[in-house]
């Protein structure tokens, strides 16, 4: 946009802020609250918490971003019309909750094909009062990606929130330390100290060829057209289709522990292999073509919770807010049968899983990609960076990102949240897998290309991948034993 910028109150842009919200990108993300109780309140009480709680959280939720005469974007300080910011939908009463659910699918939909005014703080705050079949009311965030990655507007968002059990005290997560899968190998101090070498040269190899990959994935090639993947020009402002699904974190650190593998393994294990069941039943000669899963990695040295905002914001902060975060293609397994019989192996897509991703650990690509967008972005500008991360986008046939959420139960002004789930929109793919954590249950969110993918089959897709895969694991503990 480019609004004449006057000598006031205003900062820098980061680098990553303007690719993001650029003439060749523009990613919003969509958070949605669910309640357990019908949504009833005063009407200056949603203006009382975006003033007092919501927007003092940092500059950006009170700016908008400008553009300088020398073509350099930045933030600027405006005043804030919060009855603006907050959008109260009205749809007819006493109807069924299958209503209501296709009116909340219809209402995100269309929420994420719009764009933000230029003139207001990129965010709004949308309050669906009806009952669903997931939630006695629902209320939704719109936050432009430029303000910050998930980390950071996850952060935003638990401050407005309070814990139901003891609202004195912070909400608490699930550790973010790495799993030692090896634990049985602690006193071999010789051998570990032997591999190092060898294990620094793979490091290598796999540098330079995850680093080349990326780069070509990047710019030259594409994947192949399947159920999963259009292709078409534009598929960013194409209406999207919401589903999702809810699994038992239990389950899932069942099935980590019996393979001896991460809860990440388990999780990309089960959206692949669901979305290859789907491909296969949508079209079986294209089930196997050559796809791609565009993985984002967080850059922070993460601990074992969320910082609070206070932390973010300091200068020199060691988990900073922002965004923070680059990605990689990963290739996803293809559908293989097992040599005993016609029925596919469900657990080689969690241990395909396991080796890519242990792989990756033991390679420089990530922090290699992070680099070269800032080496593009010095060369040729953050307009050239963001067709970059635009065509890295469009090559790929889907992205999966996750974040952790609370283990306690918590409320927004007094209405305790049933379940919560984010979705990434603007990206210009068919399918994105966006998961998020909360209390006991891990919420799978499934964004599709309306008309072209059927979000409940791929959903069920997964959920079987998910089932699949528990039977199997437990059979295999079983017969190891």
């Amino acid at each position: 946009m480019d609004i004449a910028l006057e000598e006031e109150v205003f900062e820098p842009a980061s680098p990553s802020s303007q690719y993001l919200n650029s003439n060749n990108l523009s990613l919003s993300v969509i958070a949605v609250l669910e309640s357990k109780i019908p949504i009833e309140y005063e009407e200056s009480l949603p203006i009382n918490l975006l003033k007092d709680v919501f927007v003092p959280i940092n500059p950006r939720f009170s700016s908008i971003m400008v553009t300088g005469k020398r073509g350099t974007r930045k933030w600027k300080r405006v005043e804030v019309n919060y009855q603006d910011h907050i959008k109260t939908p009205i749809f007819p009463t006493k109807k069924s909750l299958d209503f209501y659910d296709e009116c909340l699918s219809t209402y995100i939909s269309n929420l994420s094909t719009q764009q933000f005014p230029e003139n207001r703080p990129l965010w709004e705050i949308h309050i669906f009062k009806y009952p669903t079949s997931n939630a006695a009311g629902n209320v939704i965030f719109k936050l432009h990606h430029s303000l910050g990655d998930g980390y950071s507007l996850m952060g935003a968002l638990l401050s407005c929130l309070q814990r139901v059990d003891n609202p004195s005290l912070p909400l608490t997560f699930p550790s973010r330390q790495k799993s030692n899968l090896n634990n049985s190998n602690k006193n071999r101090g010789f051998i570990r100290h032997f591999k190092i070498v060898p294990r620094f040269f793979k490091g290598i190899v796999n540098t330079v060829y995850d680093f080349g990959w990326s780069t070509l994935k990047s710019t030259l090639v594409e994947d192949d057209r399947t159920a999963l993947r259009s292709g078409d020009i534009g598929v960013e402002f194409r209406p999207i289709v919401l589903a999702t699904a809810t699994f038992s974190l239990d389950s899932l650190k069942q099935i980590k522990t019996r393979l001896n593998v991460t809860i990440n393994d388990v999780i990309t294990g089960i959206v692949v292999y669901g979305t290859r069941l789907y491909m296969e039943g949508v079209n079986k000669e294209s089930c196997n073509g050559k796809c791609c899963a565009l993985v984002l990695f967080n850059t922070r040295a993460l601990g074992g919770s969320y910082k609070s905002v206070s932390d973010m914001i300091r200068p020199n902060s060691d988990m900073p807010w922002g965004n923070h975060f680059t990605f990689l293609p990963v290739s996803l397994p293809k559908l293989t049968n097992n040599k005993n019989n016609d029925n596919k192996n469900p657990l080689e897509f969690v241990q395909k899983a396991h080796r890519i991703i242990e792989r990756k650990r033991n390679s420089a690509s990530i922090w290699l990609t992070s680099k070269l967008l800032d080496f593009l972005r010095k060369l040729r500008g953050p307009e050239a960076t963001a067709r970059f991360i635009h065509g890295t986008l469009k090559n790929t046939s889907m992205a999966l990102t996750n974040l952790i959420g609370p283990v306690e139960e918590m409320a927004l002004a007094n209405h305790p949240v049933k379940g919560l789930y984010f979705v990434v929109t603007g990206a210009p793919q068919s399918c994105s897998v966006t998961m998020v954590s909360y209390v006991d249950k891990l919420r799978i969110a499934i964004v599709v290309e309306k008309d072209f993918i059927d979000p409940n089959k791929l959903k069920s897709c997964i959920e079987f991948a998910f089932d699949s895969i528990f039977k199997a694991a437990i059979n295999y503990s079983k017969v190891k034993k």
